[in-house]
């Protein structure tokens, strides 16, 4: 705080000579300086050495100074999980700017920060199996052991159950919250989405589930929940088109824009569930009636052929009609995926610069702290003042995980 060098709240105006100063709220000045995103504070230890003996004695170091701070820890999980830079880049960054930190060591840090954060990331888990709108996606994932394990088996004629290998997102709302959840490995969307419901109380309503229309995304039980399917993957199917087919895909195209801007309509108005439900059914419904009439119509006229690429996304509307129009009827049905399409980004950037896990205990890593950072980012909360809570506070966490969350950890915090 810097304070008036010659004026205090009580004294008579300067300018005026007549009124009396009174306190306003604080004016705010930034000034940015730069450094690496690990910096250090280096000791010289004075030694001194006997003449006689020979024996040296070398001065302490300040006590209570752990060589990696939390923070430091956290930074590191950050531009890892984050940023998406893989550690063998940050080192070679570190060393540039004169404070190496080898890959190693970033990643036993990094694995110090998700052992204090696991009991969370769980108990996020256990919330988000009470949520009412789930939306749920898979991106593919490079782990090593597992390619190795593929390896082995083709070598040997095993026969594994499965090969693939995926990153699982779920963005799950739940009340007022968004929480985000990352799972790598051989099991994909669907696996994981049933994992989630398995802990789900058996009272609670269906729960709304919105996907893209691959098979993997769906369960075999899925008369438990309420299926959506994502219109801007129908409307895609169109987009796709518009060279070879311009009039029919326009058509289609501008019907479903029409429906996007109503949804629009209702975020910017921020409309209830209800009053949301009730708009579309004026405003989109009609419009989507019609659509479907006309898609219909050109299959009955034989206009199109159903075997052809626009006979094909024909198809892919009309045979999911009932799961990609949810927000006609169900309220708080999502009219797209783009929630965890979003959401997805955060693992495609760390694929793309990093590539890979080395083992299935790196993917489980990654997905603990890319889980707690993506629902920081929901909360709007300081992702690396929460990273660093934990730590110093890990004993408080394991005790009573429910009460380290991101948008209620700060009210448990030790006053300084």
């Amino acid at each position: 705080m810097c304070r008036h060098e010659t004026l205090a709240a009580g004294q008579r105006c300067p300018a005026c000579g007549r009124g009396t100063l009174y306190p306003l709220p604080a004016g705010v000045e930034i000034r940015i300086d730069g450094h690496a995103l690990l910096s250090a504070v280096r000791y010289e230890l004075e030694k001194l050495r006997c003449s006689a003996c020979g024996a040296v004695f070398t001065a302490p170091a300040p006590a209570g100074a752990e060589k990696y701070s939390p923070r430091a820890k956290a930074v590191i999980a950050l531009g890892r999980y984050y940023l998406g830079l893989p550690f063998y880049r940050l080192e070679q960054y570190q060393a540039l700017v004169g404070v190496p930190v080898a890959d190693a060591t970033q990643w036993d840090l990094a694995e110090r920060v998700a052992d204090c954060a696991y009991p969370v990331f769980d108990r996020l888990w256990e919330l988000a199996a009470q949520g009412e709108v789930i939306f749920q996606d898979d991106t593919h994932v490079r782990i090593l052991a597992l390619l190795a394990e593929n390896r082995r088996a083709d070598a040997t004629g095993e026969t594994l159950e499965r090969r693939g290998m995926f990153t699982t997102g779920l963005v799950v709302r739940v009340e007022k919250r968004v929480i985000c959840l990352y799972r790598s490995g051989r099991a994909h969307a669907g696996d994981n989405l049933t994992a989630l419901l398995a802990r789900r109380e058996p009272e609670l309503a269906k729960p709304i589930v919105m996907s893209d229309a691959l098979a993997a995304n769906q369960r075999d039980d899925d008369d438990t929940l309420i299926r959506c399917h994502c219109l801007a993957h129908g409307r895609r199917q169109f987009a796709d088109l518009d060279e070879v087919f311009p009039a029919e895909a326009h058509h289609v195209i501008a019907v479903l824009n029409q429906v996007f801007a109503h949804e629009a309509v209702t975020r910017d108005r921020a409309l209830s569930a209800a009053e949301r439900l009730a708009y579309h059914q004026t405003r989109s419904g009609p419009l989507l009636e019609g659509l479907h009439d006309w898609l219909e119509q050109q299959f009955q006229d034989r206009r199109v052929e159903p075997n052809s690429s626009l006979g094909k996304a024909f198809t892919y509307l009309l045979a999911r009609w009932e799961t990609l129009t949810q927000f006609l009827r169900v309220e708080g049905a999502p009219v797209d995926s783009n929630a965890v399409e979003r959401a997805l980004k955060l693992i495609i950037r760390q694929r793309k610069n990093s590539l890979f896990h080395a083992t299935a205990h790196g993917a489980y890593v990654a997905g603990i702290l890319t889980s707690l950072i993506a629902t920081c980012v929901q909360a709007g909360v300081n992702a690396l003042d929460y990273l660093v809570a934990l730590q110093i506070h890990r004993h408080a966490v394991f005790r009573q995980p429910a009460a380290w969350l991101p948008w209620n950890y700060q009210e448990n915090l030790t006053p300084a």
